[in-house]
C-alpha cells in the first residue's frame, strides 16, 4: 500500500512542532518507516530519525545521505488553509507561541518518505546504499551537529556524498543549484552592554545602555553600507533589542540580539571583527564602566555545493524532467546547518531548492513588477505552497538525485 503522501503533507503542516520537540512528527516518519519495512534509530540528536536502505542490485555501490529537516517555526499562520495550523508550542524562555511550517520542512519530511518508497519499491535496480537522516531544530542551526553527536556518522554508514533540498517561492516544477556558494554562513550574537542603572530623573548619575544600545544600532549599519565592497555580499541586522522595565527606572543593561552573513569563512572574520570594533567603541564612547559581553549563539558554515556533482545532477535532472527545468537561483543569503554532515564526513555536498509555487501566480507577479510584495517567502505567515506538482517534483528530484550516485 502506498504512501498518501497529500494526506501526509497536510497532517505534518496542521500539527508543526518548534525545534528539538519534534516528537509527534518523529512517531509519524517512523510509522511510515515501520510500514516501509525498514528498520530505523530514533532519538538521534534528541528527536532526529535515520534509516537506510540497500539496493539487491549485483555489486557493491556508493553511500548517499539524504537529508530532511523537520522543525517549525514560532509564526502564527495567517494563510486560510483549510488546513492551517492552529498549534501552540512552549519556546526555550518559556513562552507560548503559535507554530506553523512557514518554511517547508513538512513538505521536506514528506518528499523524503515519498523518495524511499520509490527507491524501497526499485532497489532491486540499483547497488549501494541510501542513508535517509530527518533533521531536527534546523531553525537553530543545531540539529545537524547534534545528530553528529549522537554518533549517526557512525550508526550508519558513512556517506559518499550527502544531498538535500530546501522548498522555496519558485514556479512549481523548478529546480534550483548552483555549484559553489549556495547559501550564505551565518552566526548569531548576543551583545551585552553594560551600563549603570538608576532613577529616570537623574540620567546623569547612570550610565545609560538604552541610548548605548541605540548609538550601537544605528552604527552597525555602516558596516555593510560604508565599510564593505558593494561588489560583496554581507548582512548585519539587529533582529532584537531588550532593555529595561518600567519608564522611569533607566536599567543597568541592554540586549541586542544580532544576525551575521557572509558567503566565505574570510568574509565572515572581516565582518566579525567590524562589529565588535563598533560594539566596544560605542560602549567606550557612552563613557562604560564595563567591557560589553559578546557571544556566540550560533555559528553555521556557508553551503558550498560541489561543482562536479552539481553538474551531474543538473544534467540528470534534465534527461529527467526536460530541459530549463533547472535554473541558477543566485546565492541565497539564508543559512543552513546541512553541510555539517558533508564537512564532518569530508565528502562532497549538493543542495539544492525546488519551487512550491504557483507558476501563474509567479508569471503574474513579475510582470507586474511585484515579487516582493505579492509572493510570500520561507517564514511568512502566508506561506503556502501548492501541493501538486510540488510534492511530485521533491520526491522525483531526490529520488533521481540519489540513482544519480548510486551503482
Amino acid at each position: 500500500m502506498s504512501i498518501d503522501l497529500e494526506a501526509l503533507y497536510i497532517d505534518l503542516h496542521r500539527h508543526p512542532e518548534l525545534s528539538f520537540q519534534e516528537t509527534r512528527t518523529a512517531g509519524v516518519i517512523t510509522r511510515e518507516l515501520t510500514a516501509l519495512g525498514l528498520d530505523y534509530v530514533e532519538g538521534l540528536g534528541k528527536t532526529g530519525v535515520a534509516t537506510s536502505v540497500t539496493g539487491t542490485a549485483a555489486g557493491e555501490g556508493p553511500v548517499v545521505w539524504l537529508r530532511a529537516d523537520m522543525d517549525g517555526l514560532p509564526v502564527a499562520e495567517q494563510t486560510g488553509l483549510a488546513y492551517a495550523s492552529t498549534a501552540r508550542g512552549t519556546d526555550p524562555a518559556g513562552t507560548d507561541v503559535p507554530v506553523m511550517h512557514a518554511c517547508g520542512h513538512d513538505m521536506h519530511v514528506t518528499a523524503l518518505l515519498g523518495a524511499l518508497e520509490k527507491l524501497v519499491a526499485t532497489r532491486d535496480e540499483w547497488s549501494g546504499t541510501v542513508v535517509a537522516v530527518f533533521q531536527p531544530a534546523e531553525e537553530y542551526g543545531a540539529g545537524s551537529q547534534a545528530m553528529i553527536a549522537d554518533g549517526v556518522l557512525d550508526r550508519f554508514p558513512r556517506p559518499d556524498i550527502v544531498l538535500g533540498q530546501h522548498l522555496t517561492p519558485l514556479p512549481a516544477g523548478t529546480i534550483g543549484v548552483r555549484p559553489g556558494t549556495q547559501m550564505a554562513a551565518s552566526d548569531g550574537l548576543t551583545v551585552t552592554l553594560l551600563g549603570r542603572g538608576g532613577h529616570g530623573s537623574r540620567p546623569h548619575a547612570t550610565i545609560d545602555p538604552v541610548v548605548m544600545a541605540a548609538a550601537t544600532v544605528m552604527r552597525l549599519q555602516t558596516v555593510v553600507s560604508r565599510e564593505i565592497d558593494p561588489r560583496e555580499m554581507a548582512v548585519v541586522t539587529v533582529g532584537s533589542i531588550h532593555a529595561g522595565l518600567k519608564n522611569n527606572i533607566i536599567p543597568a543593561e541592554a540586549k541586542l540580539e544580532l544576525s551575521l552573513r557572509y558567503p566565505d569563512d574570510a568574509a565572515r572574520a572581516d565582518v566579525l571583527a567590524r562589529v565588535e570594533r563598533i560594539v566596544r567603541a560605542e560602549a567606550a564612547a557612552s563613557g562604560a564602566e564595563q567591557e560589553p559581553v559578546i557571544t556566540t549563539d550560533h555559528s553555521l558554515p556557508p553551503t558550498i555545493n560541489d561543482a562536479e556533482a552539481t553538474a551531474r545532477l543538473t544534467a540528470a535532472w534534465d534527461r529527467a524532467f526536460g530541459e530549463g527545468t533547472v535554473m541558477d537561483p543566485g546565492m541565497f543569503t539564508g543559512s543552513e546547518d546541512v553541510s555539517w554532515f558533508a564537512r564532518e564526513a569530508g565528502v562532497p555536498l549538493v543542495f539544492w531548492f525546488w519551487g512550491g509555487l504557483d507558476p501563474q501566480q509567479f508569471a503574474d507577479a513579475v510582470a507586474r513588477g511585484t515579487v516582493n510584495e505579492d509572493i510570500p517567502t520561507n517564514h511568512s505567515p502566508f506561506f503556502a505552497p501548492i501541493l501538486h506538482p510540488t510534492i511530485e517534483r521533491g520526491v522525483d528530484a531526490l529520488v533521481v538525485a540519489a540513482r544519480e550516485f548510486l551503482a
